[in-house]
């Protein structure tokens, strides 16, 4: 459930910590998929998982919908250990805009970044954007986006961190750095006096409301830095890179997963006689 120090520190951060929330098998599971896919290139295809990156050869490889990739990815559509959080925090339960289902996953992906490859600075609350708001009004939380990021290895000093600046997702000015530090090639959030670099165990969880402002530090040890990143938010929104979901998976899902991976059927026109 949602504790009232999880909803003070997301209010007053942007973020929480979620600690433990995957198993050792859960997480054993996760890598084991990604340890047993080919070597695929931004633009390839293995499956129904697509080869992507953030625009440049220093951001990393993004294994793009990899709740494609079975069950260890399947289970955290709804994982317990987030899912009421997300629901809290999009806020659509009981509105006009949970009419398809609480929530909606506009994009999945795995990112593996290797040493000297970080991503840069971006979102926060200013200038801001619709699909990325914080919002509380009327006694509930209105955000266009929460993203779940999860550890799929330790990530401690010198493993490219996720970096986040608490607190900007309610800032009114632009950060004086965000211009130096922003995505791009070889850029990354290390400089930014503000940020915050998140250390996290294999199997920790990052909440956090997509207008807060955040990017990576570089990795500079040897190894891959594995996380998977979920992002949703109400059931009206549409699919970020313009993925759909195979019908081979939403035959798996359960009935609440669906709704949660495809909220809305397209009604087709009678046939013309």
């Amino acid at each position: 459930m949602v504790s009232d120090v999880d909803i003070y520190r997301f209010d007053l951060r942007g973020y929480i910590h979620l600690k433990g929330a995957l198993s050792s098998d859960e997480v054993r599971a996760a890598n084991t998929v990604i340890d047993s896919f080919p070597e695929i290139k931004p633009g390839e295809w293995h499956g129904h998982v697509h080869g992507h990156s953030y625009g440049d050869e220093t951001s990393g490889l993004n294994l793009q919908q990899i709740y494609e990739g079975g069950e260890a990815f399947e289970r955290l559509i709804d994982h317990p250990s987030w899912i009421e959080h997300v629901k809290h925090f999009v806020g659509s339960t009981g509105t006009f805009d949970s009419h398809h289902g609480p929530v909606f996953i506009d994009e999945n992906f795995v990112s593996l970044r290797q040493p000297g490859e970080a991503i840069g600075i971006h979102s926060g609350g200013f200038p801001g954007t619709q699909r990325g708001q914080f919002r509380y009004h009327n006694g509930r939380f209105m955000c266009g986006q929460v993203n779940v990021l999860m550890a799929l290895t330790d990530i401690g000093a010198g493993d490219g961190g996720t970096m986040l600046i608490p607190g900007s997702h309610k800032s009114n000015f632009k950060l004086p750095a965000f211009d130096e530090a922003r995505m791009g090639p070889g850029r990354s959030v290390d400089a930014v006096e503000e940020a915050i670099e998140i250390y996290m165990e294999a199997g920790d969880v990052l909440v956090f409301v997509d207008s807060t402002c955040h990017g990576s530090a570089k990795r500079v040890n040897p190894g891959t830095r594995r996380i998977c990143v979920y992002r949703y938010g109400p059931s009206w929104g549409n699919f970020r890179h313009g993925y759909e979901p195979s019908d081979e998976l939403l035959e798996r899902l359960t009935p609440e997963q669906r709704t949660i991976v495809q909220p809305q059927k397209t009604i087709p026109r009678p046939v013309e006689v």
